[in-house]
């Protein structure tokens, strides 16, 4: 972060005299103006609902373009890492900075393989929720109940401790999400294995059983990789901006998480693309299609087209591009190509992509529309796939909250406010209120 030549002149019609401040330059996007002295030179606050032009922080992890559809981890195309690189290696370069050696990437994989089993006490976690309990319930109480367990790796101003943590989250969430899964349809958890990769060993725990060995199909175990990789950080959303404030606070890694979690189960974040799925169920079939269009086109009929577009990319999603590929892959892998839902789901993608009404207001298929119906192929039933996406992006939040409490000019998060209720007044007795 570099301090500008130029700098920021705020002035007032009131006669208040101007206040100027300084301005900084990042690497790449746009200048952001330090306005940290703003209330005590003038005694006045910014207004940002929902932060749409306030910068939170400094960060070297996430690099968005929204404008020309970029998406960067440490610098790295999210195309070339979709392609080039598995899971693992973007959890290690998105925590350490740099992709690793290959030597550095078997050690790595080691440590977080060796991590993957849940303490055993964790089955009775489980059993006090019920059965039709949803998988981010769970999650949320299971991941911030780890705290409970691992006293050793708490002290979040421990360099070392802090590397634990972020290891012991990475392993394990994939066991505890599928022990999710597992315990609502009331099969037995099974136990991570050493001799699998990170999305083979938790396409096993989802799909495997006691009663025979599970064969891996490695078209479907990279298309899970790739779905965790395009998912793995997306910089300061709602579930990042979360466990950050709640990490400014100094609480343990493992609360954080779980309220990371909280907050990407709300429907407008992270249940993306279990709507999506949803509306194409509510379609119901290919001949359906021109009559839901319809009413997507017309403003007071309140149904929305949901998987496309997206707040951030005002042009195609670049994930979006990577998980078609992938989608396709996997609907030939498993012959699916004929499947009702999947027909009307590839039909609504190339009406969208050739109306004008879609395209001119760039309303293009995004990563939540192909991710759910990959998930939906592979078997993940839809109340899960909130549950896949926290599993992916655990390692983004993780890394942001290991560099908020690295950074030195961190402070615990207090935005303020507009105030407009009532101004200072008095309490009548009782037998006088009315």
């Amino acid at each position: 972060m570099n301090i500008s030549d130029n700098k920021a002149t705020l002035s007032f019609s009131d006669g208040s005299p101007s206040v100027e401040f300084p301005i900084y330059k990042g690497t790449v996007g746009p200048d952001v103006i330090d306005i940290r002295k703003l209330y005590g030179g003038t005694g006045k606050f910014t207004y940002d609902p929902g932060f749409m032009s306030t910068a939170s922080c400094n960060s070297s992890i996430t690099y968005i373009d929204g404008d020309k559809g970029e998406l960067q981890y440490r610098g790295y195309p999210i195309e070339q890492l979709a392609v080039n690189a598995d899971f693992m290696e973007t959890c290690y370069l998105l925590l350490n900075g740099e992709l690793p050696t290959a030597q550095q990437k078997d050690a790595f994989v080691d440590t977080v393989t060796k991590h993957t089993m849940v303490h055993e006490q964790m089955q009775f976690f489980f059993r006090g929720f019920r059965r039709d309990a949803h998988p981010m319930s769970v999650l949320v109480g299971t991941v911030g109940a780890l705290a409970s367990f691992y006293h050793d790796s708490l002290d979040i101003n421990d360099a070392k401790q802090r590397e634990i943590s972020a290891i012991r989250l990475i392993a394990k969430m994939p066991t505890l999400v599928a022990m999710a899964y597992k315990y609502s349809i009331g099969q037995p958890f099974m136990y991570p294995r050493n001799d699998l990769s990170y999305s083979a060993n938790f396409m096993r725990m989802m799909f495997g059983n006691p009663c025979e060995e599970y064969k891996v199909n490695d078209v479907l175990v990279r298309a899970l990789d790739r779905i965790l990789i395009l998912h793995a950080d997306h910089e300061q959303n709602a579930s990042t901006s979360t466990v950050r404030l709640a990490g400014s606070s100094g609480a343990n890694p493992f609360a954080c998480i779980a309220a990371g979690i909280a907050c990407l189960w709300g429907p407008a974040h992270g249940g993306a693309n279990e709507a999506a799925l949803t509306m194409l169920k509510e379609i119901g079939s290919v001949d359906n299609i021109p009559a839901f269009i319809e009413k997507v086109k017309d403003k007071n009929s309140g149904v929305k087209l949901m998987g496309f577009g997206h707040r951030v990319y005002k042009n195609f999603d670049p994930r979006a591009k990577l998980m078609r590929e992938t989608c396709h892959e996997v609907l030939e892998e498993l012959g699916l190509q004929d499947d009702p839902l999947f027909k009307l789901a590839m039909e609504l993608e190339k009406i969208a992509l050739n109306d004008e009404y879609f395209v001119s207001r760039k309303l293009y298929p995004n990563v939540d529309f192909y991710s759910g119906i990959v998930q939906s192929a592979l078997g993940i039933p839809v109340s899960l796939f909130t549950g896949i996406f926290a599993m992916a992006r655990t390692i983004g939040w993780i890394a942001q909250w290991n560099e908020m409490i690295a950074d030195p000019e961190q402070k615990i998060g207090r935005p303020r406010q507009l105030f407009v209720g009532a101004t200072t007044r008095d309490v009548p007795p009782l037998k006088d209120r009315k």
